[in-house]
């Protein structure tokens, strides 16, 4: 990561700081795009001498993701890679789902990546890149009162292998990484009879850690994955296998 510059959203808390803290301390610059305050992040990346700026922009609204990566390329120079990770969850079965609550998921988790990326490529044309989407294996297995979480994932990888094709041509890789039951502020607000029954589910009978999350997107990132483009990596402890 050495000189790269890597945009993260949703890079403020849980996986996508674990991301963005690991990116750096691998020698790369770091900017987080979230509605939540990430300030705290960037000054902890700081601390570790690597440069690092947050926005505040929703991922939702095209022109404000437009501006937003046009001040990161003015402010570091370059924009060398991109990690798609901001998401949100308004879990609830199909026939009580509001129809605004399906709309916000989709407009967030899916339709953010179709904005953040298509920000980006004019900037990766010149000189390749990488792109990381963080999917979920809701999206591959499906999961009761998730169906607009468990869509918006799944048209994510459907997305990662269609960009993947695009762009093959210019340098520039696109793959997702799908993780399972991942220790995080969301599933640590779970009840501990739901987390019990989760955890029996997985055969390596833990939840897995934000960072273990990060190491397997750095991989993705970095030149180690040269030759892979178009996959999706499940993250899940055997969870979906």
């Amino acid at each position: 990561m050495n000189g790269k510059v890597t945009i993260i959203t949703g890079g403020a808390k849980g996986i996508g700081r674990a991301i963005a803290v690991f990116l750096a301390e691998k020698g790369g610059d770091i900017a987080i795009f979230d509605m939540v305050d990430g300030s705290e992040t960037v000054a902890t990346i700081k601390k570790m001498g690597r440069n690092a700026m947050y926005v505040c922009v929703d991922v939702s609204d095209f022109k404000l993701v437009e501006d937003a990566v046009e001040s990161v390329y003015k402010e570091m120079g370059r924009i060398d890679n991109l990690v798609n990770n901001a998401g949100i969850t308004l879990d609830r079965l199909l026939l009580r789902m509001k129809e605004e609550e399906w709309d916000k998921v989709i407009a967030v988790n899916l339709k953010g990546v179709y904005n953040c990326t298509k920000a980006v490529l004019k900037y990766m044309l010149k000189n390749g890149g990488s792109i990381v989407n963080v999917s979920s294996i809701t999206g591959i297995m499906g999961n009761i009162g998730q169906s607009n979480y468990a869509a918006s994932k799944a048209g994510i990888i459907g997305f990662t292998k269609s960009i993947a094709k695009e762009y093959a041509e210019r340098g520039i890789k696109v793959n997702a990484v799908a993780p399972g039951f991942i220790k995080t502020d969301m599933t640590e607000a779970l009840n501990d009879k739901i987390k019990e029954e989760m955890i029996k589910m997985i055969p390596l009978k833990r939840p897995g850690e934000p960072e273990e999350v990060a190491k397997v997107v750095y991989f993705l990132l970095s030149d180690y994955s040269s030759y892979i483009t178009g996959e999706v990596i499940n993250v899940s402890g055997g969870l979906y296998m």
